[in-house]
């Protein structure tokens, strides 16, 4: 694929300033790249498929232009991090950290992002979680370029209020960390549920 074919294809999912940079980490990494439907699970993934010696990198069709980079980024620092040092380190350990850090380097400018987003980025990026998704601040700055709103993150939820979930439906309780005790309301039993996972109120 040519950098005009690649453009071409990633032109809808990204900001167009970052384009350059993510052509050149593909070409320098030599991984597929595949745009999934949204997955309730997981914005993005990486893996290495030993039988045909292939990287593969895929993330969901239904981010904005900020997530989808992040990302896309995200997943190359996996694909760095395991070419480095194979299965010998943790998935999100210093060693990814560090590749992280490195290859979002390029982009940290107000040509890519948006002040509000480049500021909480630069702050999660001192320490970067397993995923993005578990830091609140930057969630929310991300999330006010969505095209829309037709759920909200459970920590948007009220403490006893009613919401559903993957068709079920749930009271909130207590914070534990990133979690909230849910107590299902038709068994009564109880799940921790990311403060960030797509929930929608009821009633």
């Amino acid at each position: 694929m040519t950098e005009i074919q690649f453009k071409n294809t990633l032109q809808p999912f990204l900001p167009k300033h970052a384009l350059h940079h993510c052509y050149l980490l593909w070409q320098q990494h030599g991984f597929i790249l595949k745009i999934k439907k949204k997955r309730a699970s997981k914005l993005g993934d990486y893996r290495y498929d030993p039988n045909r010696q292939q990287h593969i990198i895929t993330v969901n069709n239904d981010l904005n232009y900020y997530s989808f980079l992040i990302t896309y980024v995200h997943e190359v620092a996996h694909l760095v991090t395991f070419s480095e040092h194979r299965r010998n380190v943790k998935p999100h350990g210093r060693e990814w950290k560090n590749n992280f850090k490195k290859l979002m380097l390029p982009f940290l400018n107000n040509d890519v992002f948006p002040d509000q987003v480049l500021r909480t980025l630069a702050k999660y990026l001192k320490n970067p979680k397993a995923s993005s998704c578990n830091d609140h601040e930057l969630m929310r700055a991300l999330r006010c370029f969505d095209d829309k709103r037709s759920s909200l993150n459970l920590h948007e939820i009220s403490a006893g209020a009613l919401f559903k979930f993957r068709e079920r439906v749930f009271r909130r309780e207590d914070l534990r960390r990133t979690r909230y005790v849910c107590c299902e309301v038709s068994t009564r039993k109880k799940y921790l549920i990311s403060g960030m996972a797509e929930v929608e109120p009821v009633g």
